[in-house]
């Protein structure tokens, strides 16, 4: 296992001000929407069922879910939403992963290429980068909060397959097939053993390291792709050293 995005770190750290929330809560309505369609029963669809939880741990009110699955399932008047991903390249050669939803493909796309090409990287065709990644179930858990092998044990217990110690970030992350997530889950949570995120995502097999401007230039592509309305979630693959982050955030 290569280790976890540090995109992904990095924005589990952010404070979320009124305006982002509100992009939170519209981009968790589209997933639960999207989801809704294979079925509104949460207890036999894993996917609606993990999108709900992350929306009453973002505190979208319950009104909203509701709402949102009824939209989804066609019980309600909606606009509908398809789902895809664009893939290409950042500055020094990093491999990103755009996860969309839209009811308009064509706007996704010029927005999307206008935030590659405004910070240095290109759209590339279906193919191209996602080799470079596996989809994972992701559990963090802060270093200070539990013992590695307090958690090495309990994840094994739980059936996870893998927990890696990432210093940079304070944390350590423990992995799992997607399909296992949500009794990996479920194990964590009888057993009371804490995680500060958890999600399904696309992690990286290698990472490249990044430095200075191209950091820069980097993390100002991540954010803007991740501020679209019509984005869900970006990936990609690069490593910047906790030195080099404090030099970015001062």
């Amino acid at each position: 296992m290569a280790g976890h995005s540090k995109w992904a770190n990095i924005k589990h750290k952010k404070a979320k001000s009124d305006a982002k929330k509100g992009k939170v809560f519209t981009k968790l309505v589209k997933e639960i929407m999207v989801a809704a369609k294979s079925g509104s029963d949460p207890a036999g669809n894993p996917r609606l069922r993990l999108a709900v939880e992350k929306a009453r741990a973002e505190n979208l009110p319950a009104d909203n879910i509701e709402r949102a699955i009824k939209k989804g399932a066609g019980e309600l008047e909606n606009v509908v939403y398809e789902e895809g991903a664009y893939e290409g390249y950042g500055p020094g050669g990093v491999a990103v992963i755009v996860n969309f939803m839209t009811d308009n493909r064509n706007r996704t796309a010029s927005e999307v290429r206008h935030a590659f090409s405004r910070f240095g990287g290109s759209l590339g065709q279906s193919g191209s980068v996602a080799y470079m990644f596996e989809k994972k179930g992701v559990f963090t858990f802060d270093m200070g909060s539990i013992s590695e092998e307090k958690l090495m044990e309990a994840a094994l217990e739980a059936g996870a397959e893998d927990v890696v110690p990432n210093h940079d970030d304070r944390v350590y992350e423990a992995y799992t097939e997607p399909t296992d997530y949500a009794r990996v889950k479920s194990a964590f949570d009888q057993a009371g053993v804490r995680y500060s995120h958890s999600d399904i995502e696309m992690v990286p097999k290698t990472t490249v390291s990044v430095e200075g401007k191209v950091a820069r230039q980097v993390l100002n592509l991540l954010e803007e792709l991740e501020d679209l309305d019509d984005v869900q979630s970006v990936y990609a693959n690069f490593d910047i050293s906790a030195e080099e982050m404090s030099s970015i955030a001062s």
